[in-house]
C-alpha cells in the first residue's frame, strides 16, 4: 500500500487537565471582577443609605414616587407625597436619596 494508516490522537473534552482548570479559574475571576463585585458594592451602598434614612429626607421610591419622609420605623417609612397625603413604603423600596429642596423645584 502506498498510503500509511493515520492514527488520531485522543484529547480530553476540556482541553486537558491543568489547562482546563486554569481556564475555568480564570473565567471565574473575570466574572467576579466584572459582575459580582460591583453588584455587591452597589448593594452595600444601598443598604447603608437605607439605614441612614431619617425624618425630613427627600427620596424617590422604587415605583418612582417622590416624597419627604415623615416617619421612620424598622421596616417601613412614611412618605408625604402631597400636603396631608402620606403613604407607607418598605425601607428597601427607597431607591434614591435626593438633595434637600429638590421637591420644591419639581
Amino acid at each position: 500500500m502506498l498510503i500509511s494508516p493515520a492514527y488520531a490522537q485522543g484529547t480530553p473534552a476540556l482541553g486537558g487537565g491543568l489547562d482546563g482548570i486554569i481556564l475555568m479559574v480564570g473565567m471565574f475571576v473575570l466574572m467576579w471582577f466584572l459582575m459580582i463585585r460591583p453588584q455587591m458594592k452597589r448593594a452595600k451602598e444601598h443598604r447603608s443609605m437605607v439605614d441612614a434614612l431619617q425624618k425630613g429626607d427627600e427620596v424617590v421610591a422604587a415605583s418612582g414616587i417622590v416624597g419627604r419622609i415623615s416617619k421612620v420605623t424598622d421596616a417601613y417609612v412614611t412618605l408625604e407625597i402631597a400636603p396631608n397625603t402620606e403613604i407607607n413604603v418598605q425601607k428597601m423600596a427607597v431607591q434614591t436619596l435626593l438633595p434637600k429642596g429638590t421637591i420644591k423645584t419639581i
